[in-house]
């Protein structure tokens, strides 16, 4: 699989008249992301996300090593044509209507397509805004804007899709069609790169994270492996455990147990056909086994604790 982004060794600080050595916001930072997938970059307020962002699409000036977008130095004028952007806070021209907007967006990305009515309405009906294509965007709503924003920032069919902060503003609903838009980009093939702080919306949708504290990357993998405790494993039972499974289960490490579920943590994986054996001949019946699970917003504290420690 190839990396669509390439960061290595990127590092920005921004000059302070009352402190001469500047702010570091980011310090040599260095992570890859492969295409096809949907990327989140989490962190507190203030730990550079939207630094790196705005580093990555050049619109700010910093130092690393090697920075690439979709296998070409970000220097290359040309990969720009090819990269979406919503910005965060981002400022539309009021007295343009929303279908205006993805013609002025398109013509500025070069578009070249013929199919440009088609494809703005496929889009804007696709982010709920179709009805609302003629009228002025400064009647919109804040969760409009953001409906919007994400039309524009896909109308040329680019590649690779910067977010920042996707769905601010957007209510609940409007957030699940956000994220089933983006889960279909994904699907093209696209390359969805989400800057965000909705911890829970990003457990939901995203392959892989990277975690950013104070300019530091923390954490970079999957989800599924931050989340997943390997050494912690919930049984599912048919009803409530009593004081004599209990004690038959001494020799295992019970460190949980509720009206229908135990759970052990494990050193060896052969404990749990054990600890099963001893269930089921003492006429329980097992309903499940599963891995215990942390959610993202627990690892991510606990995470950043410890850093700030």
């Amino acid at each position: 699989m190839n990396n669509v982004i390439e960061i290595k060794g990127l590092t920005k600080i921004y000059s302070s008249g009352l402190n001469r050595q500047g702010v570091k916001a980011l310090d040599n930072v260095s992570f890859n992301v492969p295409e096809g997938i949907i990327f989140s970059l989490l962190g507190p307020n203030g730990a550079g996300k939207t630094t790196l962002v705005k580093a990555l699409l050049g619109i700010i000036q910093a130092e690393y090593e090697e920075m690439n977008l979709l296998g070409k130095p970000i220097t290359e004028i040309s990969i720009k044509e090819k990269v979406g952007y919503l910005p965060e806070n981002h400022k539309f021209p009021p007295y343009l209507t929303g279908q205006q907007l993805l013609k002025f967006t398109a013509e500025l990305c070069n578009y070249q397509g013929n199919d440009f009515k088609e494809r703005s309405e496929f889009l804007l009906k696709k982010v709920k805004m179709l009805k609302w294509k003629k009228t002025k965007i400064k009647t919109y709503s804040k969760g409009m804007l953001q409906r919007l924003g994400l039309a524009q920032a896909v109308i040329h069919n680019p590649d690779l899709i910067f977010l920042d902060e996707p769905t601010d503003g957007v209510d609940p609903i409007g957030r699940k069609e956000i994220r089933d838009f983006l889960v279909e980009l994904k699907n093209e093939g696209k390359t969805v790169f989400i800057n965000s702080h909705l911890l829970s919306e990003v457990e939901l949708i995203s392959d892989s994270i990277a975690i950013l504290n104070k300019g530091k990357v923390v954490y970079s993998g999957s989800v599924e492996a931050l989340t997943t405790s390997k050494e912690t494993y919930e049984v599912e039972i048919n009803k409530k455990p009593d004081d004599y499974i209990l004690y038959k289960l001494k020799d295992f490490n019970v460190i949980e147990t509720g009206e229908n579920k135990i759970s052990f943590k494990i050193e060896r994986e052969e404990e749990i056909n054990r600890i099963m054996d001893i269930l089921r001949e003492n006429n329980f019946v097992i309903l499940g086994l599963n891995r215990k699970k942390s959610s993202l917003e627990d690892k991510f504290i606990s995470l950043v604790q410890r850093t700030d420690d």
